[in-house]
């Protein structure tokens, strides 16, 4: 049987000469959480962005089922996959429940508008992530935690495969975070795979069953958490020590002061207080 999701020796350059990665492979299979992890401008969000179609890899494939993604319609692609990208910003005051609605796009025809079966389906996906009561409120008007589960309504509501989230819990307090994460959980037992990108280590250990390291232009590192997320890889991908500790049954990683000073030359505190 097909994985969901087969990466293959995917690499990607926007000018066909430098590659933001390169030889990128892994597969995704129903129900796994995967976390990739990287220091800034390691690839995260590109190789994310080629995983859900918005950007072409120049090498490789990327297969959904035995499928390249490349031979499907967006229609197709749609229903395979659902995306949340960083930091989603929509100006216009929809309501959420058409910000949630908007997730059966792929199931509505393009002169068609969404039926009543559409808006159950809506409206089960907000009651199911206990936010039905900000149907009717303009989305600009909720708070980010609230966005987020917004969009996640609207997965739920499109109902793919596969869920693909770049830094969800980028913009979020710790509280919704955790929600956030706890949700990820939950479709995960459902059955849906779920890629995600982050700079939380813990993340990791939180809610995925597989873990992979980005760096220098590769996915160095992929596994289950507990072998991918250790001191030594922490190290190399961040350049900080760190270390790996046991609490409440689980794994954290924990940062360590670094003993190399910092100097600032030139600059006196004193002098331009």
């Amino acid at each position: 049987m097909s994985p969901l999701m087969d990466v293959k020796k995917a690499s990607f350059s926007y000018n066909g000469k430098n590659n933001i990665f390169e030889d990128v492979s892994f597969s995704v299979e129903k129900g796994d959480v995967v976390c990739i992890l990287g220091p800034n401008g390691s690839g995260k969000t590109t190789l994310i962005k080629c995983m859900n179609g918005l950007q072409r890899i120049n090498c490789g494939d990327i297969l959904l089922g035995d499928r390249s993604i490349y031979s499907m319609s967006k229609t197709e692609k749609s229903r395979y996959i659902g995306y949340i990208p960083q930091g989603h910003q929509i100006t216009f005051p929809f309501k959420s429940l058409d910000i949630v609605l908007m997730g059966r796009t792929p199931f509505i025809g393009a002169i068609s508008s969404a039926s009543k079966r559409d808006v159950q389906i809506a409206e089960n996906a907000m009651e199911q992530l206990g936010i039905l009561h900000l149907a009717n409120k303009p989305y600009t008007a909720i708070s980010g935690g609230e966005r987020q589960m917004v969009f996640m309504a609207r997965v739920l509501a499109q109902g793919p495969k596969i869920l693909i989230l770049d830094e969800p819990t980028s913009h979020l307090d710790f509280g919704n975070q955790m929600k956030t994460l706890s949700v990820i959980s939950a479709l995960a037992k459902q059955g849906m795979a779920v890629i995600m990108s982050s700079h939380f280590p813990d993340h990791a250990f939180i809610t995925s069953n597989k873990a992979a390291i980005m760096r220098e232009k590769r996915m160095v590192s992929f596994g289950a958490p507990e072998h991918v997320v250790t001191e030594d890889n922490m190290k190399k991908a961040y350049g900080v020590p760190v270390k790996i500790v046991e609490i409440s049954k689980r794994k954290a990683c924990v940062p360590m002061e670094d003993s190399t000073e910092i100097s600032l030359p030139g600059i006196n505190i004193t002098e331009n207080a």
